[in-house]
């Protein structure tokens, strides 16, 4: 994949539909190879690259500075991780996973509340094929009624818990971090094999909702 024709949309728009359930990558590939870009295209490229394939350690890169930036008030953590989860809820493959596991945990407990869980019927559209683009459900709502209630919540306690300027500086900090480890870490092979994957994942999927 050309990462220098790809747009900070596209980047966006495959962190939210890739699988965010395989395990972060090992810590000695994360901190082994560092390099200046040679040029500002190369840094374009390397920098979503790295996203791209880093995507999990960041993730828990930023929780973890959130954690150490507020470990002395502990409402201030309850709201990173409430922010975590609202941000996670954006991504499909978690909110798939994440109500399929509430679905299958409450099915032994009480199924016919299990039952009215399900999400609505996908409708149907001309040939006769379900919407591709369908919207994602959570124990039976729309995601983004999640997503608001995880994100109000973390701003809530965001507010009574410290100043805005001190969230600003941590999340800052965070987002700095990130950034700079993307922009000197060297894309090594595996970086680009995998990219190779998911685009052929992603041509495969298309391919079978024909």
């Amino acid at each position: 994949m050309d990462w220098g024709n790809v747009t900070a949309e596209d980047v966006v728009d495959a962190l939210r539909e890739v699988d965010w359930s395989t395990a972060p990558r090992p810590l000695a590939e994360f901190f082994s190879r560092f390099s200046l870009p040679r040029s500002y295209s190369r840094w374009n490229s390397r920098l979503k690259c790295n996203l791209y394939y880093y995507r999990t350690n960041y993730f828990l890169m930023i929780l973890l500075v959130l954690g150490i930036g507020f470990c002395t008030r502990p409402l201030a953590v309850v709201a990173a991780v409430l922010t975590g989860i609202s941000i996670a809820f954006l991504n499909d493959s978690f909110a798939v996973t994440f109500n399929e596991r509430v679905t299958r945990t409450l099915r032994q407990f009480s199924p016919h509340l299990a039952a009215k869980m399900r999400p609505p019927i996908t409708p149907v559209i001309r040939g006769g094929r379900p919407s591709s683009k369908r919207a994602i459900h959570i124990c039976g709502k729309p995601r983004w009624m999640f997503v608001f209630f995880f994100l109000s919540g973390g701003c809530f306690l965001w507010f009574t818990s410290c100043s805005l300027l001190t969230v600003l500086s941590v999340f800052a900090s965070g987002l700095l971090a990130t950034i700079l480890h993307a922009s000197f870490r060297t894309p090594n092979l595996k970086a680009r094999l995998n990219t190779y994957r998911e685009e052929f994942r992603a041509v495969w999927r298309n391919y079978s909702e024909l």
